[in-house]
């Protein structure tokens, strides 16, 4: 069984016992977090999808670590013959979930 699940506008594909990276969340470690906008459920071939979401499904997470932090992303600007040049590096935080129970 899978779902589909929208965690902080972005879409994520869910089985239950899997662990997820997903933007950060304002929760502490070991906390319980739900979430109930359930897109898509996969229940052995029985496919339901919402419009826009399915009642009465929800998932629920454990925050197993609040801040991880990504890898990181160069940004490199340059113009060429004006000796312009700027470089600035990016890590996205993240926070990472442990998927507890689906249901639906």
């Amino acid at each position: 069984m899978y779902v589909i699940v929208e965690i902080a506008g972005q879409q994520f594909k869910v089985e239950q016992g899997k662990k997820l990276f997903v933007h950060f969340l304002n929760a502490k470690q070991g906390e319980e977090v739900t979430f109930d906008k359930v897109l898509l459920v996969d229940n052995d071939g029985a496919i339901t999808v919402g419009s826009p979401v399915v009642e009465g499904a929800k998932v629920v997470a454990t925050v197993e670590s609040p801040l991880v932090k990504g890898e990181k992303v160069i940004v490199f600007h340059k113009k060429r013959r004006k000796g312009f040049r700027k470089r600035n590096g990016h890590r996205q935080c993240f926070t990472e979930l442990a998927i507890k129970e689906i249901i639906a």
